[in-house]
């Protein structure tokens, strides 16, 4: 194979790996916060210590656990993404290492040393350190690990549209660090990607409580987990869809060849349908099989109905690969549908005013199944992202072609077998993982209220008052 595809291939397998992580990380933090904050209500409410027993404490204890498994395989994988800019892509760091390695150091500075150094103390301090101490530490590390994805994406959002530099002698000079920081597509790729691992959060923390609960374990926790999994993601499916849109829009005035290759548009046209499948293929120019809604991309994109939409035919040979561009847009759609129809029909289930005692087993079957959906609608996203901006890496600027370095095809063969071989075997070591940690939290009697505080009620979300 040529050394540029396999280069790219072993840089997306590296890249789908590590995002994998930090899209949990992000918003689990935050979800650990949530926890703590009730634990610390409950606790105050009834006078107790905040050392006492109570469903949310449990629930903190064990998704810190899954935060720190999380952590530790957001860090090792992204240590071995970045040495494949000096191996593979060294006209990367060559052209635009001025812009880039500050943006990356950035990250490392003000938002990695957080999480590593007050992740012990979530942990371990609980009991060790005063409550207080321990409660800054969670919100801390939540802090951090948004921190960490705002400069992530500000990178990535840059590559897309760059700004602020000029070019002298080949090599990208800062001119502005407020336009290069604040690019054009910065809010909607923060917002969107925020919002993602929010999505990904809830329907996990749901899942798992929906795999305790059909195990039998009926502890305050699962109950409360579980309805606040469902509960926010049927927040979240409508606003990441009107973010989504938004960001569409943007993507259509910096990087309009990436929205014709998403629509499978192959002629600039007024009124373009919108084909909701079909078959693209690339050497006719068509999409075959294609099922299609009229003028609908125009309103859509132009908000008008005979609005102009610029097709592939406007990019030749500056356009991405469609296929792949056209199917893993419709897949990100497609579950974001199916996380809308679960998310609402599990919060009608397991809302407060509901009769029902337990949550039917159709829908916990489907919040089990549901546990991992958010990573497949992240991969689905960055493949639309990632792959549209081809043939370019700083859209524009620099070319992969002109980036990539003079290894071997053999040599980059070799390592991308190892590399995914690993990966593979550290994905299913991982969802292992955290199954035996639902199953482990859920072993031995069921929890007891402390001394003093209020019985439990019998349905499973009344604690959440």
């Amino acid at each position: 194979m040529d050394p540029l595809l396999l280069a790219r291939i072993q840089f997306a397998a590296n890249i789908s790996f590590h995002i994998l992580f930090p899209t949990i990380g992000i918003a689990l933090g935050w979800a650990l916060l949530y926890f703590k904050l009730r634990h610390n209500r409950w606790a105050r409410r009834h006078g107790l210590p905040y050392t006492v027993d109570t469903p949310w404490l449990r629930a903190y204890h064990l998704w810190v656990k899954v935060y720190a498994l999380t952590f530790a395989l957001g860090v090792v994988s992204g240590i071995t993404m970045s040495f494949q800019f000096g191996t593979n892509w060294p006209g990367f760091m060559r052209t635009v290492g001025n812009i880039a390695g500050p943006l990356l150091a950035y990250e490392v500075l003000t938002a990695f040393f957080l999480e590593a150094t007050f992740l012990g103390i979530m942990l371990y301090g609980h009991s060790r350190v005063g409550n207080r101490l321990h409660t800054l530490a969670t919100v801390l590390v939540a802090g951090g690990t948004t921190l960490s994805a705002f400069w992530i994406i500000v990178l990535n959002s840059w590559m897309h549209t760059p700004a602020g530099f000029e070019m002298r002698d080949g090599v990208a000079h800062a001119t502005d660090w407020w336009s290069i920081v604040f690019n054009p597509s910065l809010p909607y790729r923060l917002a969107h990607m925020m919002i993602a691992s929010g999505l990904t959060v809830a329907f996990l923390v749901a899942g798992i409580g929906a795999y305790r609960w059909r195990r039998g374990d009926r502890g305050d926790d699962v109950g409360l987990t579980m309805r606040s999994g469902v509960t926010v993601a049927a927040l979240l499916i409508p606003l990441q869809m009107g973010v989504g849109d938004l960001h569409g829009l943007n993507t259509l005035q910096h990087e309009p060849a990436k929205i014709a290759a998403m629509e499978g548009l192959w002629q600039t046209q007024r009124g373009a349908p919108m084909t909701l499948f079909g078959l693209p293929d690339e050497a006719a120019r068509e999409t075959r099989f294609a099922i299609e809604v009229p003028r609908l991309a125009s309103l859509v994109l132009t908000h008008q109905l005979d609005g102009e939409v610029k097709g592939l035919d406007a990019f030749v040979g500056r356009h991405p690969p469609v296929a792949p561009v056209f199917f893993s847009f419709r897949l990100m759609v497609g579950v974001g549908l199916l996380m809308l129809a679960v998310s609402w029909t599990g919060w009608w289930q397991l809302r407060p005013r509901s009769r029902r005692a337990e949550p039917a087993p159709w829908l916990t079957g489907a919040l089990l199944a549901m546990a991992f959906s958010g990573w497949v609608a992240v991969l689905a996203g960055w493949y639309t992202t990632e792959i549209g901006r081809q043939p370019w890496l700083v859209y524009g600027v620099l070319t992969a072609a002109q980036a990539a370095g003079p290894v071997p095809a053999p040599t980059i063969a070799l390592t991308l077998a190892i590399y995914v071989s690993m990966y593979l075997a550290l994905a299913v070591a991982y969802v292992a993982t955290v199954f035996r940690l639902a199953r482990k939290a859920g072993s031995g009697p069921a929890p007891r209220p402390a001394p003093g505080a209020l019985a439990a009620p019998a349905r499973i979300w009344a604690t959440a008052a």
